[in-house]
């Protein structure tokens, strides 16, 4: 049975929180420093349901869908502007995510992301953004 907690870490447009930095230094009680490490507990679980989209999506407002490619504008351009930027700053597309999400479903698409953010080293996790394993703070550039 997959945790609910970790479905909840789902954003909307298809990110997962779980491997971002701000997300695992909050989970991992890391000390917050300015600029250099942030806090989160995730889109869904503060209620912002992907904040870089949500102030435009009336969809999302509404919360007449769960993922962005229920929606009719799908993908809009937002979300297409978030797409370019994640694959160009990190090779990850939040667009490939929504796609094995909506083939595949949210277990398959959970095991698959924790796979392959999977420190080698310790089995902890691998930041999406730093590619520092929050576990045992080993870098994998």
């Amino acid at each position: 049975m997959m945790d609910k907690k970790q479905i909840e870490l789902i954003a909307p447009c298809g990110l997962f929180c779980g491997i971002c930095a701000s997300y695992l230094a909050y989970s991992r009680n890391i000390p917050k420093k300015k600029n250099q490490v942030s806090h989160c507990l995730g889109c869904r679980p503060r209620n912002k349901q992907c904040a870089y989209l949500k102030k435009n999506c009336s969809s999302l407002l509404e919360g007449k869908v769960l993922f962005c490619y229920q929606c009719e504008q799908y993908p809009c351009e937002r979300l297409l502007h978030l797409d370019q930027r994640y694959r160009l700053n990190y090779k990850h597309s939040p667009i490939d995510n929504l796609e094995e999400i909506k083939s595949e479903g949210t277990a398959a698409f959970l095991a698959n992301i924790q796979n392959r953010y999977k420190c080698g080293k310790c089995g902890g996790t691998i930041s999406l953004h730093n590619q520092v394993c929050y576990d045992c703070q080993q870098s994998v550039l």
